[in-house]
């Protein structure tokens, strides 16, 4: 056999399933996970609702509504260039 073969079937060999995860050694928590249950056990956080309530909302404007906002403000900017290009002396 040569030695890429070796590699192979070692490698087949360390495959990864779910066996090998669930034999696994446990892990110390981190730090970060230390510190906070030492602070939980003095002082335990107080529950938090999984959604809160929503905020009443106002109804949007449907969109040729806002369509018509935008060309409306195009139409006057346009409008407004036009006027003062009209007055301006040369």
């Amino acid at each position: 056999m040569s030695e890429r073969d070796d590699q192979e079937r070692e490698f087949k060999e360390r495959e990864f399933d779910l066996r090998w995860a669930e034999e696994a050694a446990h892990k110390e928590p981190s730090a970060r996970a230390r510190m906070l249950a030492a602070r939980w056990k003095e002082n335990p956080p107080a529950p938090v609702p999984f959604r809160a309530d929503p905020d009443p909302v106002r109804p949007r404007r449907s969109s040729w509504v806002s369509t018509a906002v935008v060309l409306g403000c195009v139409a006057g900017v346009i409008v407004l260039l036009g006027y003062l290009e009209f007055r301006a002396p040369y």
